[in-house]
């Protein structure tokens, strides 16, 4: 049994993940203002672009198994 989801699911990850990382972005990011706003946008932009990138292909980063 295929257990993956569908191409919607997928695309409302992607855009629920697009819209928090904006948020992100502009309370903590490079866009906030603060001295600390280049380094935690840099950190945001790894782990948004790691999530994406589990979205896309269906990857579970976290399930460690042989």
């Amino acid at each position: 049994m295929d257990n993956r989801p569908g191409c919607l699911s997928g695309l409302l990850k992607l855009f629920l993940l697009d819209r928090l990382f904006n948020w992100l972005q502009s309370r903590f990011g490079c866009g906030s203002g603060s001295c600390f706003g280049c380094g935690c946008g840099t950190i945001l932009l790894i782990l948004f672009v790691l999530l994406a990138l589990s979205i896309i292909t269906g990857t579970d980063w976290f399930r460690i198994g042989f």
